[in-house]
């Protein structure tokens, strides 16, 4: 075997390593993260729609409508209207923890800002992040944490690199 080859397949045992990681990350550990940041109050693309407005919005307090729904759609096959339905269901009684106005360049366009309530809600929320993964941290040395903020870090840069080759070549984020 070349090297050229020998380094292709030990490039692909890494992608397949990785890959058994999918199950184990995404649908245990993520999900039961994302449980704790929910506190038994949201539905899953509630607590998506509120980090959303954290970490994409102006000020991690307002987000144009139509962009929650351009993102979510990158992370759920869901609709305009169960978006519509996520939201509003945040905006009544007794959640309270987004308000949906009129967009002031255009009439047919909706922000939806955070409360108060919403604010606290969200603060809340990383609270109980921070305390799920403390108790995962605990069971690991600093430095490997460290390396795995890192790659993980590295890893999203280069995920983020990826999709905009693929939107560009074929239109689509997924």
């Amino acid at each position: 075997m070349d090297v050229t080859a020998h380094k292709i397949r030990a490039e692909e045992d890494l992608a397949a390593e990785l890959l058994e990681f999918f199950y184990p990350i995404h649908y245990q550990s993520e999900m039961a993260l994302e449980d704790a940041l929910r506190g038994g109050v949201l539905t899953r693309k509630q607590a998506a729609i509120l980090w959303l407005i954290r970490s994409e919005g102006e000020q991690g307090r307002c987000m144009r409508r139509k962009e929650i729904e351009r993102l979510m759609q990158n992370w759920f096959e869901v609709s305009s209207s169960a978006i519509t339905k996520a939201i509003r269901g945040m905006a009544r009684p007794p959640l309270s923890l987004v308000q949906v106005v009129e967009d002031p360049h255009s009439g047919r366009e909706k922000q939806v800002f955070l409360t108060p309530k919403g604010e606290r809600f969200l603060l809340n929320m990383v609270a109980r992040g921070q305390q799920f993964l403390q108790k995962i941290v605990e069971q690991l040395p600093q430095e490997l944490v460290k390396t795995g903020i890192e790659f993980l870090s590295q890893a999203t840069e280069a995920f983020e690199r990826v999709r905009a080759t693929t939107v560009a070549r074929n239109g689509k984020g997924r």
